[in-house]
Parts: structure tokens; C-alpha cells; sequence
């Protein structure tokens, strides 16, 4: 019995570093398994920065407001038309797109490539005394020089606004200062709603008519 007795205490003895070790692996795997999901969760944090961009590059100016929500004339609408055709839906921009018709600029402005156009709004136009804007709406040479002043031949960022000099298709040079959501142009006109994305160009609404120098 003795004997009987000894072998088993031994069997326990020989089986219990098993059954330690068989707790031990089992721990290590439950340990080993929790970096797996500690990997798996910044993926969703680190998808967070690249839509942060999309932000920075909306339309931004107190005129954005009251462009349409949707339809032709929204910004998703404009973006996906040439120049003069989205303006054209924009009714803040009628007088400007009459100009262009008179001045047979329509086709030019769809049809140039990677352009910026500083589109003054209706009450810009108002500004110039009814009797100077028949004037000028009434000879296409001179009407060709003032709409042509306000359109360079670059997609300009917001950034580039910041301190910048640029050459018009009119020829002449336009300044832009400005930061932020703040610029102006020729230190006259101040951008109303800009970076309005169209099929080919860089619009920033101005409330003021350029005047070439």
C-alpha cells in the first residue's frame, strides 16, 4: 500500500508542473492576444487627419451663405460646370454674366483651362452710377478690357491670395493681401465668398468692380 501510495503522490507530483504550465500557456495566450486589438484600434484614429483637409478647402466669406443648397447654381452644381455656365445658375452674379454676354466672352471663359475669375455680385455693379455701367455695357472694347482685368490665367489657393501680384488676361497686374477668410483685391474690393470651385477655374466673389489702371 505504501508503495501504491508513493507512485501516486509521485504521478501528482510529475503532473502538477503540467497542469502549471498548461495555466501558465493559457495566460500567455490571453496576454499575447490583447496587443491584436490594442493594433487594430488607431486605424480608425489615424483615418481622422485625412478628412481634415476637406475642410480647409470649402467656400468660405459671409456671401456663401446665401448661395443655393442645392441644384446648378450650389456649390457641388457650380463645380461640376465652366465658369460662365455656373455663373450664370448663380443669381448674385446676373449683372456680371449679362456683362460677359455683351462682351461675347462666354465660350473664352468655358473653354480656357485652370483659370481664377474675381466675379463682382450685382450690388458691386450697383456701385458704378447707372449712367457710367450703360456706358461701358455699351462698348464691347472697353467692356472686354474691364471683364478680362478680373480674370488671371492660374487656379490661385487662398494661400496665394495672402501677399500676391498676378497678371490679368487684360494685361495689367492685380494685387491681393489678406489672411485667413479676410482678403482683398487692389485693396478696393473685398472677397465675399471665395475658393467657389467650377469644371475649369478658381472663383472668389467680390464686392467691388475692378477697374483696369
Amino acid at each position: 500500500m505504501k508503495i501504491r501510495r508513493t507512485a501516486v503522490a509521485v504521478a501528482a507530483a510529475a503532473a502538477l508542473p503540467f497542469s502549471l504550465a498548461a495555466c501558465s500557456d493559457s495566460g500567455n495566450d490571453t496576454k499575447a492576444a490583447a496587443p491584436t486589438t490594442a493594433v487594430a484600434e488607431p486605424t480608425s484614429e489615424a483615418s481622422t487627419p485625412s478628412e481634415a483637409p476637406m475642410t480647409d478647402d470649402q467656400p468660405f466669406g459671409p456671401a456663401c451663405a446665401g448661395v443655393p443648397k442645392e441644384g446648378a447654381g450650389s456649390f457641388d452644381g457650380m463645380a461640376k460646370d465652366p465658369v460662365a455656365t455656373a455663373a450664370s445658375n448663380n443669381p448674385a452674379l446676373s449683372t456680371l454674366v449679362t456683362a460677359v454676354k455683351k462682351a461675347g466672352l462666354v465660350d473664352t471663359l468655358n473653354n480656357a483651362e485652370n483659370i481664377t475669375v474675381f466675379a463682382p455680385t450685382n450690388d458691386a455693379f450697383a456701385k458704378i452710377p447707372k449712367a457710367d455701367l450703360d456706358k461701358v455695357l455699351a462698348d464691347k472694347d472697353v467692356l472686354t478690357k474691364v471683364l478680362t482685368y478680373h480674370v488671371v490665367g492660374q487656379k490661385l489657393t487662398p494661400e496665394q491670395l495672402e501677399n500676391g501680384s498676378f497678371e490679368t488676361l487684360q494685361k495689367g497686374m492685380i494685387t491681393t493681401t489678406g489672411a485667413g477668410e479676410s482678403y482683398k483685391v487692389n485693396d478696393t474690393a473685398n472677397v465675399v465668398c471665395g475658393n467657389v470651385r467650377t469644371a475649369n477655374a478658381n472663383v472668389y466673389i467680390i464686392d467691388t468692380v475692378l477697374m483696369p489702371k
